[in-house]
């Protein structure tokens, strides 16, 4: 009798971290779908296709996320986006620099999602469950000034949409620990800081890229061309690397590349004029 009151005990307990673990299909699946053929370029006005997703390279490191369904998202944002009349559905910002993040997002924008917390080093938390996205956040530390550290400063934070799991590396400085790579799971896309020196030493985001292996890496935050091609030369043994010479593309789980594959976005303001 008292065997199966500690059986029972067990399956309770259980039963409650079931009903507080909330879901992700990027951590359940430990790897992603092979590809079938090569992403689309799109224009950000166009119509989202069916199971796809779009992703628009507005500036420095500030992406826009479009849904088939109409959902819209901002990465780092700053306050402008170009000469637009959008309000996003979300926005995600760090707070490293002022070029990531502004202190007077609009009122109107139902979402803004800061990452970092009200106390210095506290870190936040954020799991946002729009029915056709989720949106949630995995915190890193930052330098702060004087070269001191804010622990949990930063936030890489992770879009779980259409089935594909796009991840934004925000103003990273420190490869992710083990806890961290669990807790970001499987990465099909990948924004990730390719500066150099702000962020991370090129090898050391090179290495963070190679183990997230994701299918497409989209670099952000290059001063200059010169510095990009550094880092495209550094990844080229292991991943294709394409240039579209566009600001944005579409892609959905059954148009990931079979290879892992570097696509270079050149960045456009959003313009609401064809």
């Amino acid at each position: 009798m008292k065997f199966l009151f500690v059986v029972l005990l067990i399956c309770a307990a259980g039963m409650v971290q079931a009903q507080e673990r909330r879901p992700s299909h990027c951590i359940a699946i430990a790897d992603a779908a092979p590809g079938l053929e090569y992403v689309h370029r799109a224009s950000w006005r166009a119509p989202v296709g069916q199971y796809s997703v779009r992703l628009h390279y507005i500036s420095h490191a500030s992406f826009l996320l479009q849904t088939h369904g109409g959902l819209t998202a901002v990465t780092d944002f700053t306050g402008f986006i170009g000469n637009t009349q959008l309000i996003p559905d979300v926005v995600t910002m760090n707070h490293a620099h002022s070029t990531h993040w502004t202190p007077n997002p609009d009122p109107a924008i139902p979402h803004v999602l800061r990452g970092w917390g009200e106390e210095f080093g506290a870190g936040i938390e954020h799991y946002l469950d729009l029915g056709e996205m989720v949106v949630r956040n995995v915190s890193t530390d930052i330098r702060s000034q004087f070269s001191g550290m804010e622990t949990k400063g930063n936030s890489i934070f992770v879009f779980e949409v259409e089935g594909l799991c796009i991840g934004h590396l925000g103003h990273l400085h420190h490869e992710p620990d083990e806890t961290q790579y669990a807790a970001l799971g499987r990465l099909d896309v990948v924004m990730a800081p390719v500066d150099g020196g702000y962020t991370l030493p090129q090898p050391v985001m090179i290495n963070i890229l190679q183990r997230l292996r994701s299918s497409l890496v989209v670099p952000m935050h290059w001063f200059s061309d010169a510095g990009l091609q550094t880092f495209l030369s550094g990844m080229a043994g292991e991943f294709a690397i394409e240039r579209p010479d566009a600001p944005s593309l579409e892609v959905s789980l059954a148009t990931l590349p079979s290879r892992p594959t570097v696509v270079v976005l050149r960045p456009a303001w959003l313009r609401d004029e064809d």
